[in-house]
C-alpha cells in the first residue's frame, strides 16, 4: 500500500491500528491473568478474568480521543515543552477518572450478569483508585509516547515542509516557495499551490491536491504570512486559498463551512465567515 493510498483512509488506519494494540494488550493481560489464576487458585473460571481485563481495556480505548484532544491544546514541543508536559501529567489524572469509572460500571452490568450473578463493588474507594492511577499515569504517558512517535514517522514518510528564502536555504520567512524534504529528497512546492492548512499539534498540515506536508509553523504566524496572498482564516485550526473556494454554507448556529474545488469541506465559524464573504466578494 502506498502513502498516499494510506493518507486517503488515515483515520480509519489509525482507529484500526489503535484497535490491534489494545487487542494484543488484552490478549497478553488476559494470558498472565490466567496463569496466575492457574499456579494459585482452584478456580478456572474464565469470565472473571475476561470481564476485568476486557472492560479495562475497553474503558481505555473509548478514553484515547480525550487524550487526542487534550494533546491538541497542549501540544509537547518547543519552546514550553516542559509546562506542556507537566499539564498532561496533571490532566492524566481526569483521563484516570473517566477510565476507572466507565471500568468500574461496566464491570458492576457485567457481573451481575454472570452464572451465577455476582456483585463487584469497591468499598474503599480511594485506595481502589490510587491503585488504578498508577497504573493509568504509565498508560497514559505510553500513548502519549506512542502518538508522537507515530506523527514522527508519518512526518518523515510524509515530507516536511519549510519556507524557501532567496539564497535557497530554509527560513520561517515568506517567499513564494516552500522546500519540502522528503526520505532524503527536496523538491519545491509553490505557495499558490496549497488548497487549504489545518491546525494539529506543533505542526501545520499544509494540504496540496490529494498531498499532506506538515510545517513546524503556529496558525497565527501562517496567517499573518499568507494572508496577503490570497489566504484566509476561515476557523482557528484551518485556513483557506481563495481561489480554491466555490461555496460557502451558512448554518442556523452561526457557523458553516466553505466547500473547496476538489469538494473538500473546511468548518468555517461564526468569527471569521464574514470575513470570508467580503474577501471573496
Amino acid at each position: 500500500m502506498t502513502l498516499d493510498r494510506y493518507m486517503e483512509n488515515r483515520r480509519s488506519w489509525e482507529f484500526a491500528m489503535a484497535l490491534c494494540l489494545v487487542l494484543i494488550s488484552f490478549g497478553a493481560n488476559l494470558g498472565v491473568e490466567l496463569i496466575e489464576q492457574s499456579r494459585y487458585s482452584a478456580d478456572s473460571a474464565l469470565a472473571i478474568p475476561v470481564i476485568l481485563e476486557g472492560t479495562s481495556h475497553i474503558a481505555m480505548l473509548l478514553s484515547l480521543p480525550l487524550v487526542l484532544w487534550f494533546d491538541r491544546h497542549f501540544p509537547i514541543g518547543r519552546p514550553r515543552w516542559l509546562q506542556s508536559l507537566g499539564a498532561h501529567a496533571v490532566f492524566s489524572v481526569v483521563f484516570s477518572l473517566v477510565h476507572v469509572t466507565l471500568m468500574y460500571w461496566m464491570r458492576v452490568v457485567l457481573f451481575a450478569l454472570v452464572t451465577p450473578p455476582s456483585r463487584y463493588v469497591w468499598h474503599n474507594w480511594i485506595g481502589e483508585f490510587g491503585y488504578e492511577y498508577l497504573k493509568d499515569f504509565r498508560s497514559y504517558m505510553l500513548i502519549v509516547v506512542l502518538i508522537y512517535l507515530y506523527r514522527f514517522i508519518l512526518r518523515r514518510l510524509q515530507g516536511e515542509a519549510g519556507f524557501l528564502a532567496e539564497d535557497g536555504t530554509s527560513t520561517t520567512e515568506t517567499s513564494d516557495r516552500f522546500l519540502v524534504k522528503k526520505l532524503g529528497r527536496e523538491f519545491l512546492v509553490r505557495i499558490d499551490e496549497i488548497d487549504w492548512i489545518e491546525s494539529c499539534g506543533n505542526y501545520v498540515n499544509l494540504h496540496v491536491g490529494d498531498r499532506v506536508y506538515p510545517l513546524r509553523e503556529t496558525m497565527m504566524r501562517i496567517d499573518e504570512q499568507l494572508v496577503p496572498r490570497g489566504f484566509q482564516r476561515v476557523h482557528r485550526s484551518a485556513i483557506v486559498n481563495l481561489d480554491r473556494v466555490t461555496e460557502i454554507r451558512a448554518f442556523d448556529s452561526g457557523d458553516g463551512e466553505a466547500r473547496l474545488r476538489d469538494d473538500t469541506v473546511v468548518p468555517v465559524s461564526r468569527r471569521f465567515r464574514q470575513d470570508l464573504r467580503e474577501r471573496l466578494s
